[in-house]
C-alpha cells in the first residue's frame, strides 16, 4: 500500500499541465489613408480603430504586474498591414537602444507574430529594436523551432520620445501566406522586451510551462476582402574577386594571383500566394564566413552548420531529423545541404615534375526551391540542384601536355518534403524523399554511388490540449553502384559489414546496391512543469544517407528516457531552475548492448540574470563496434563526463561566460580537459567586441593509429594504437560595428594551434579479454624500429630480421589562422553591396611539439597567406 501511495505522489505532478487562458481577440480596421512609416505615429490613420493593451508578464515573474504599459493598433488595406506599437515608459532615459546586425537585436524590442495560415503550428514574426534593427523569424512546430533565415521585405521605423518609444510597421501582404477567404481569422501575438528589467510581456497570456506557443496565441479578426498577393523578386548580382597566394614556379594555375569575375541571378516568384519558388543561378557565397579550424582524430565526419543564404532560408521545411537530442547524435538527417557544392572528393596526385590543380569547391550550376503551405494545410518543400563536374588538371612541362581527370562528377540532387495538418494542427502526417544521381564514367564509378534514394513517412499526434504527443518517423535508403563501390560502402566504419564478429550481417562483395531502414520515435508529456519522454532512434546496418544526408554511424538502436522538472516561479535568489535526468541505452542490430548510461543536469537563472549549468554522465563498460574501424568489436572501460558553465548578465557592457568539461575513462585509459571563456564588451551602442579563447588537453592510451596487414602468410590484420598527448588552443575574435541598421562592418578571426605526440605503440591481441591490459600487446623496442629520415616505424613481430609491416610517424603540429572582414550595405530593401577580405594561412610539421610562441612565429613568418578580396553587388527588382 505504501508503494502504491508513493507512485501516486510521483505521478500527480506529471499529469498537471500548463495553465490555459481565454483567447483574446483583436479586430483590425481597414484604412483608406495609410500612414507614412516614420516612427512618429502622428498620421490621421492612427486615429482609426482601437488601441489594445493590458499586457501580461511572461517572465521573469509569470503573471506579475508589468513594469511598463504597452499598446498597439493594427490597420490594413488591400496591399499591406500597418502596425503601431506604443512602448510607454515612465523613465524614457532608461530605454536601451543598441545598433546591431539584423536578426541579432540588442536592447528594448517588440515583436508582432501572425499565424496567417491559422494552422496553430506556424507563425511569422516581425520584430524591431528601439534602435530600428529588424528581427524577423518563423516559428514552426508550435513554436518549438525558430527559423531566423526568414528575411522578408518589410518596412519599419522607430522613435524615442518623452513618453517612451514607438515602432511603426508596414508589412506587405506579399510577405505573408494566407488562404483566399472573404473574412480572415489569424493567430496574433504581440511581445515586448524591457531590457533593463529583463522582462518579457505579451498581449495574449501564455503560461511558461505551456506545451507550445502558436496554438495558444490570441485571435486577429476584421480582415475582410483582402486577397493573397504573389511575390515577384528578381535579384541579379555581379562579383569581382582577386586572389593572392604563394605561387609555384612552373605551375600554370598557381602563379601567385588570380583575378576572376562572375555573374548570377537569384529570384523569388510567387507561384501562388502560399507557394514561393526560389531560384539561384550560378550562385556565389564568397561573403560567407569560413568553418572554424579543428583536429579530428575520429573515424567520423564533423558536422558543420549551413551558412549559405539560399540553403538556410526555410531549412526547417526540408528537414527530416532522425537523431535524438542535440550534438552529434542529434544531427542525423535525410537532408544535409552542405553536401551540395562541397569540396571535390576524388584526389589525383601529380607525378614528379608535374603540377596539378583542383578547384576548392564544386560549382553549383543552378538550384531551385519551392516552399509554402496551401490553404488546405499541406506544407511543401522541394529543392532541386545541379552541380558541375569538377576536373583535376595535371600539367607535364616535359611534353607540354595537360591531362584532365574527374575529381567530382556532374550530379543532380532532389529533395521533397510534404506534410498535412488535421484537426487544427493536432495531427500531422508527412513524408520525405531525396534523390542523388551522378554522371559517372570508368574513372569515377568505383568511387561514387551511381544513385542514392532515401524516403520516409512521419506522423505526429498531440493529445490533452497538446500537452502530450507521439511522433514517429520512418525512413529507408537505397544506394547503387559498382561492385567495388558497394563493397567499400559495406566495409566502411559507418556500416561495418565485414566486422568478423558481426554474424547478423552478411558482407557480399558482388552487390551492386545496398538497402537499409531507420527512424525515430518521440512520445510523452511536454506541457507543464514536468516533462516525461521516451526518445529512440534506429538505423539498420545497411542504412546509408550520406550522399545528401548526414549520419555518423549505422547498425544502432538508441533509447533515452527523459525526466525534466522546471521551476518557472521566482524564489529566493532564483528566477527559474530546471533539473533533467536521462537514462540511455544503446544496442546494435545483433542484440549486443553497446552502452548503458545515466546523465543529470541542473540549470539555474538568478535574479541578477547570471546563469549556472552543471551536468554529468556516467557510462558503464562498453562494447565498441567502431573503435577498430572495420575490425571486430572491442570492450572498453566505463567513463565519467562532467561539465559546468557560468554566464554573467549579458545585458551589461562587459559580460562573459566560463565553461569547463572533464572526461575520464576508468582504468586511466583516456583523460580530457576543456576550458574556455567568452568576453563581450560593448563600449558604445554601435560596437561589440567579442573574445573567446579555448584550451583542451587529452591523454589517451588507446588512440587508433592505423590498420596493417602482415606481409607473410597468413596475412592477418594488425590494429595499431598508440598513446597520444594532444593539446589544442584557439581564440575566436569577433568585432561588430553597426553604423546603421543597413550598414554593418564585421570581423571574425581565429588563430588555432594543435599538436599530437604519440608514444607506446601497441597492437590489439584480444579485444574481448577480461582486463584492458590483456587486450593489447605493447610493441617493444626489440620488435619496433624507427627510420628518422623516412619517418617510418617498422615492426618485426617474430624477430626474424624481416619487416612484417610498417607505418608512418603520426605526430603532428598544426597551426592555422583564418579571418573574414565584411562590409555589408543594404542600400535598398533586398539590394546589397559587399566588400570582403578573407585570409587563410596554415603551417604544418610532424614534430608533435606544442609551443604557441614558436608556432605563431612559423605561422606568420614561414607560411604565406591565401588572400581573397571580393566585391559583390546585387540589385533587387520587385513588385509589391
Amino acid at each position: 500500500m505504501k508503494s502504491i501511495l508513493t507512485i501516486l505522489v510521483l505521478l500527480v505532478p506529471l499529469i498537471i499541465s500548463g495553465q490555459d487562458f481565454q483567447k483574446r481577440e483583436y479586430r483590425a480596421s481597414r484604412t483608406a489613408d495609410p500612414p507614412v512609416i516614420n516612427g512618429e505615429l502622428d498620421d490621421d490613420a492612427w486615429s482609426e480603430g482601437e488601441w489594445a493593451g493590458d499586457f501580461w508578464q511572461y517572465e521573469p515573474a509569470e503573471g506579475a504586474p508589468v513594469s511598463q504599459k504597452t499598446e498597439f493598433k493594427l490597420l490594413y488595406d488591400n496591399n499591406n498591414l500597418y502596425v503601431a506599437i506604443k512602448c510607454l515608459d515612465t523613465n524614457p532615459d532608461s530605454i536601451v537602444s543598441r545598433m546591431t546586425r539584423r536578426d541579432d537585436t540588442d536592447g528594448d524590442n517588440v515583436t508582432v507574430a501572425f499565424d496567417s495560415y491559422f494552422d496553430q503550428q506556424t507563425a511569422f514574426g516581425f520584430g524591431v529594436s528601439a534602435a530600428g534593427v529588424k528581427e524577423d523569424l518563423v516559428w514552426t512546430e508550435d513554436g518549438m523551432n525558430e527559423d531566423e533565415s526568414f528575411d522578408p521585405i518589410w518596412y519599419v521605423k522607430t522613435g524615442i520620445y518623452d513618453w517612451g518609444w514607438a515602432a511603426e510597421m508596414r508589412i506587405p501582404l506579399t510577405q505573408l501566406r494566407f488562404a483566399q477567404k472573404d473574412d480572415q481569422v489569424w493567430g496574433l501575438e504581440v511581445l515586448r522586451y524591457i531590457y533593463r528589467h529583463d522582462e518579457t510581456v505579451m498581449w495574449q497570456p501564455i503560461a511558461r510551462n505551456a506545451s507550445g506557443l502558436v496554438h495558444n496565441a490570441g485571435l486577429l479578426t476584421g480582415l475582410k476582402n483582402i486577397k493573397p498577393r504573389r511575390l515577384f523578386d528578381v535579384t541579379p548580382y555581379g562579383v569581382a574577386r582577386l586572389e593572392s597566394y604563394e605561387g609555384e614556379a612552373g605551375n600554370p594555375w598557381h602563379d601567385g594571383s588570380d583575378l576572376k569575375g562572375n555573374i548570377g541571378l537569384d529570384a523569388k516568384i510567387g507561384v501562388t500566394n502560399n507557394m514561393i519558388l526560389s531560384l539561384s543561378l550560378n550562385p556565389d557565397f564568397g561573403q560567407v564566413e569560413a568553418d572554424p579550424s579543428e583536429v579530428n582524430l575520429t573515424a567520423f565526419e564533423t558536422y558543420f552548420r549551413e551558412k549559405r543564404p539560399f540553403f538556410i532560408e526555410g531549412k526547417n521545411i526540408t528537414s527530416y531529423n532522425l537523431g535524438v537530442g542535440s550534438g552529434d547524435v542529434g544531427n542525423d538527417n535525410l537532408f544535409y545541404s552542405r553536401r551540395i557544392g562541397r569540396s571535390p572528393r576524388l584526389s589525383h596526385s601529380p607525378d614528379e615534375d608535374e603540377y596539378a590543380y583542383t578547384p576548392a569547391f564544386t560549382p553549383i550550376i543552378g538550384s531551385a526551391k519551392l516552399t509554402g503551405k496551401s490553404s488546405g494545410g499541406i506544407s511543401v518543400g522541394v529543392i532541386e540542384a545541379v552541380t558541375a563536374r569538377v576536373n583535376t588538371k595535371i600539367y607535364d612541362p616535359g611534353p607540354d601536355e595537360t591531362t584532365v581527370k574527374t575529381a567530382e562528377p556532374l550530379a543532380n540532387y532532389t529533395v521533397g518534403r510534404v506534410q498535412k495538418d488535421f484537426n487544427g494542427g493536432k495531427t500531422i502526417i508527412g513524408g520525405m524523399v531525396t534523390s542523388t544521381i551522378r554522371a559517372l564514367d570508368a574513372e569515377t564509378e568505383d568511387y561514387f554511388h551511381k544513385s542514392a534514394t532515401t524516403g520516409g513517412i512521419d506522423l505526429t499526434r498531440y493529445f490533452g490540449n497538446m500537452n502530450y504527443f507521439v511522433r514517429l518517423r520512418t525512413a529507408f535508403s537505397n544506394v547503387t553502384g559498382t561492385e567495388e563501390m558497394i563493397a567499400g560502402t559495406q566495409r566502411s566504419v559507418i556500416h561495418n559489414f565485414a566486422r568478423p564478429d558481426a554474424d547478423y550481417v552478411e558482407y557480399d562483395d558482388t552487390r551492386t546496391s545496398l538497402t537499409g531502414f531507420g527512424g525515430n520515435l518521440m512520445a510523452g508529456k511536454i506541457g507543464g512543469n514536468w516533462q516525461l519522454l521516451y526518445l529512440s532512434a534506429w538505423k539498420s546496418p545497411g542504412f546509408e544517407i550520406n550522399d545528401i544526408g548526414y549520419m555518423q554511424v549505422a547498425d544502432q538502436y538508441m533509447g533515452v528516457g527523459v525526466i525534466n522538472y522546471n521551476i518557472y516561479k521566482p524564489f529566493s535568489v532564483f528566477n527559474s531552475m530546471s533539473f533533467g535526468t536521462n537514462l540511455i541505452h544503446i544496442l546494435d542490430f545483433g542484440g549486443t548492448i553497446n552502452a548503458l548510461a545515466v546523465s543529470q543536469s541542473w540549470t539555474a537563472v538568478y535574479r541578477n540574470q547570471w546563469r549556472t549549468f552543471l551536468s554529468g554522465q556516467l557510462t558503464g563498460r562498453r562494447t565498441d563496434n567502431t573503435i577498430l574501424r572495420g575490425g571486430p568489436s572491442m570492450k572498453t572501460p566505463g567513463q565519467l563526463y562532467m561539465s559546468a558553465s557560468i554566464d554573467s548578465d549579458w545585458r551589461k557592457k562587459l559580460s562573459g561566460d566560463l565553461y569547463f568539461s572533464y572526461y575520464r575513462t576508468f582504468n586511466d585509459i583516456k583523460t580530457n580537459y576543456n576550458l574556455g571563456f567568452e568576453l563581450e564588451y560593448k563600449p558604445f551602442n554601435t560596437l561589440t567586441l567579442n573574445l573567446e579563447p579555448s584550451w583542451s588537453t587529452t591523454m589517451n592510451r588507446m588512440q587508433y593509429v592505423t590498420r596493417r596487414t602482415l606481409s607473410a602468410e597468413p596475412q592477418e590484420n594488425r590494429y595499431i594504437f598508440g598513446t597520444i598527448n594532444q593539446k589544442i588552443y584557439s581564440v575566436s575574435i569577433r568585432v561588430d560595428y553597426n553604423i546603421t541598421p543597413d550598414l554593418t562592418v564585421q570581423y571574425w578571426g581565429q588563430p588555432f594551434y594543435g599538436s599530437g605526440r604519440y608514444s607506446e605503440f601497441k597492437r590489439i591481441t584480444d579485444p574481448h579479454a577480461a582486463t584492458m591490459d590483456d587486450r593489447y600487446a605493447i610493441l617493444e623496442s626489440g620488435h619496433l624500429s624507427y627510420a628518422i629520415r623516412n619517418r617510418l616505424y617498422s615492426i618485426d613481430e617474430d624477430l626474424d630480421s624481416s619487416v612484417d609491416y610498417s607505418f608512418g610517424n603520426p605526430n603532428f603540429t598544426v597551426s592555422e589562422f583564418l579571418h573574414n572582414f565584411v562590409i555589408r550595405w543594404e542600400f535598398l530593401p533586398g539590394s546589397t553591396a559587399f566588400l570582403v577580405w578573407s585570409q587563410n594561412r596554415d603551417h604544418y610539421t610532424g614534430s608533435g611539439m606544442f609551443d604557441v610562441s614558436r608556432q605563431s612565429h612559423d605561422l606568420f613568418h614561414k607560411a604565406q597567406p591565401y588572400n581573397i578580396f571580393l566585391v559583390k553587388f546585387s540589385y533587387r527588382f520587385g513588385l509589391h
